[in-house]
């Protein structure tokens, strides 16, 4: 497997950049950007899924990395149960849900294959290379 230098070039990353973008073009319209409380907590759990694989990378070790991702994971699973909720207030269309679902499903299982590759390596990362 070639050397991923850039987490933008994570798929994960890249995947959870669209669920981020999704979100807010949601929350932009009618109650849903009224109402505020929820507005920004979905907001702010959809940017902490890329922002801690983003962090994970950037700590240049496997196990530090792994638990950025499992960090990752669980917002994950925080964004999908508040779309729930956005859809039961009418917010988003069925639509809407489904296709940021399946984005949802999709990078969950992104994230977890790259926790269990990480848990396999050898490499360590840079961090580690004086030990």
């Amino acid at each position: 497997m070639a050397a991923i230098k850039r987490f933008e070039d994570l798929i994960a990353w890249q995947k959870s950049r669209m669920i981020c973008k999704n979100i807010h073009a949601y929350s932009k319209r009618g109650e849903f950007a009224k109402d505020f409380k929820f507005r920004d907590q979905i907001r702010s759990a959809s940017g902490s899924v890329m922002d801690n694989i983003a962090e994970g990378f950037g700590r240049k070790g496997n196990q530090e990395f792994k638990n950025f991702l499992t960090i990752a994971n669980g917002s994950l699973m925080e964004v999908k149960s508040q779309l729930f909720r956005a859809h039961d207030q009418q917010y988003i269309t069925d639509v809407e849900l489904e296709e940021t679902l399946d984005l949802i499903e999709e990078t969950g299982k992104i994230i977890h294959a790259l926790i269990i590759y990480l848990g396999k390596s050898d490499h360590r990362g840079i961090k580690f290379n004086n030990e």
